[in-house]
């Protein structure tokens, strides 16, 4: 008998075509825990707005980082996949999903069943815990299992945000481009809507109570997206002794017109640029594979704005993809739990 292990990352179009990726943003933006609104106003807002008009401008952009073999995030997942399962051996039977498209957890979790496997822990490939990324990958497999006759022993990983092999992963892919030579350091991650980070706050007593709320984790903020990718990115640059003055942490790829979390990456890289910033590096720890938003929105879009603001250019530290320190976490990961 085998223990089973679920990997599950975001997930990425079938290929970079319109109509693949309006499938793709459809079953994506239509999660309730991604736009956390109310059914009818979400189902108005993403079928009649922003799926038929981001469709064919996302679909440009795909083009622009798929390769001959893929989807880099797609491809780098089944290499994480594949190098964990021969780390872990014949005791272990490792499935890969993605949270929308395919390989669709529902296929992922009928392998693991069929396996017969005496157990199934489910690792989302994301460090810092959000309700929109790990809580639906979380609740969509619940959902799945709860069907079943027979259930296996279950167990769910939350967040590896300050994991010291993740934390010197991310630092050795740094270290390569010499942050000491570049002017300003930024931690860029993922943004996401405000009122999900009060939602996230079960005591209403914490969350933007304070201008420092997010600066160190407490028993109110333990899954607090943003305390946790703040707590990411001072471990990075302490591992770099790079000084608190000479880096910022932003978040992008914001959606909508309601506030996000702040500041923007697109708003800071203006700043710095006209403060005399010239050449400016760029961790984007919320990511294990490089995907659209770090190759093409960071070292494409943020390098253009960067330049048109008076700065040089824009380098992107690449994620962990297939990392030999990354594999020994998830390989840690998993035998501890």
């Amino acid at each position: 008998m085998k223990k089973g292990v679920l990997l599950v990352n975001l997930g990425t179009p079938d290929n970079p075509e319109t109509p693949a990726v309006r499938r793709y943003l459809d079953q994506f933006l239509m999660d309730e825990r991604v736009i956390d609104i109310n059914a009818f106003n979400r189902f108005l807002l993403i079928k009649g707005i922003i799926v038929p008009f981001r469709a064919p401008k996302s679909a440009k952009s795909y083009r622009e980082i798929w390769t001959e073999e893929g989807s880099p995030l797609m491809i780098y997942t089944v290499k994480t996949t594949e190098l964990l399962k021969q780390r872990l051996g014949d005791e272990y039977h490792v499935e890969m999903a993605m949270r929308y498209q395919s390989p669709s957890i529902e296929s992922a979790l009928a392998k693991l069943r069929a396996a017969q496997v005496t157990s199934i822990q489910v690792i989302p490939l994301f460090p810092q815990y959000a309700s929109a990324s790990t809580g639906s990958v979380h609740q969509k497999v619940m959902e799945i299992v709860s069907k079943w006759q027979t259930i296996p022993a279950m167990s769910f990983v939350n967040s590896y945000y300050d994991d010291d092999l993740i934390i010197e992963a991310f630092a050795q892919n740094g270290a390569k481009h010499k942050p000491e030579e570049y002017d300003h350091v930024l931690f860029s991650f993922h943004g996401l809507p405000q009122r999900q980070m009060i939602k996230a706050d079960e005591t209403g007593k914490h969350c933007l109570k304070s201008a420092d709320c997010c600066q160190t984790i407490t028993g109110a903020n333990r899954f607090c997206y943003s305390a946790q990718s703040h707590a990411t990115a001072r471990l990075i640059a302490e591992r770099l002794n790079i000084p608190k003055e000479k880096y910022t942490l932003t978040f992008q790829s914001r959606l909508g017109r309601d506030p996000w979390m702040q500041p923007y990456t697109s708003e800071v890289i203006a700043e710095l640029a006209k403060k005399g910033v010239k050449r400016l590096l760029v961790f984007c720890p919320a990511f294990v594979a490089d995907c659209l938003e770090t190759i093409f929105e960071v070292s494409v879009e943020y390098d253009e704005e960067f330049k048109h603001a008076g700065g040089e250019h824009v380098q992107l530290v690449e994620s962990l993809n297939d990392s030999p320190l990354w594999i020994d976490a998830l390989e840690r990961m998993v035998r501890e739990n």
